[in-house]
């Protein structure tokens, strides 16, 4: 079973790029962000919770996004493997999958993050919001907060992930396409 973590800053691409890397792979694709609509647009407890703190611009604390993300995997039991995308974002959470994946005889395999400049992925998230829907992608000072939780809190698990010898930076700026190749590039020489 191979699990792929894919991180990087809101705007990143993660979402277009766990697309094609499912597919290649045949990895069960788990975006956070899906998880929460799907909580949110159902108004699951969990999606009541976690709606408080994304129409703020803030993370989700650990045990409501745990929560969610378990019960997706567990609907999952013959996967391949996993490609997390947006989890973890904390140090909790690593912590937190890293005691939950050996339940079900699996671990993380690498953690590949996207990189870029924020003032582009500022400008990538504006335009999406103009066809989201999504109040957290049309106001740029959210969207800052967003950056400043994830410094203060997703950064410190490029140290965690290098310590355990699976952090793989990835340049997220260019076509879709150069940075799927750049991605396969780093799975296909795990």
């Amino acid at each position: 079973m191979i699990n792929i973590v894919l991180f990087g800053k809101p705007g990143a691409g993660k979402g277009t790029q766990a697309e094609f890397l499912k597919e290649k792979y045949n990895l069960t694709h788990l975006s956070t962000g899906d998880i929460f609509r799907f909580n949110l647009k159902n108004d699951t407890e969990l999606g009541k919770k976690a709606r408080v703190f994304m129409d703020n611009g803030e993370l989700v604390p650990c045990e409501v996004t745990t929560a969610m993300l378990i019960d997706e995997v567990n609907k999952h039991p013959e996967s391949a493997g996993f490609l997390f995308d947006g989890y973890p974002r904390t140090l909790d959470q690593a912590e937190a999958l890293d005691k939950f994946l050996p339940t079900i005889g699996s671990s993380v395999t690498a953690t590949i993050a996207l990189e870029a400049d924020d003032e582009i992925l500022v400008a990538r998230l504006l335009e999406r919001g103009k066809t989201s829907g999504r109040p957290d992608d049309q106001d740029e000072e959210k969207i800052r907060v967003r950056y400043q939780e994830y410094n203060e809190k997703t950064a410190p698990l490029i140290g965690y992930y290098k310590e355990q010898n699976k952090f793989h930076a990835v340049n997220g700026i260019g076509t879709i396409e150069e940075i799927t190749e750049r991605l396969t590039s780093v799975i296909d020489n795990l």
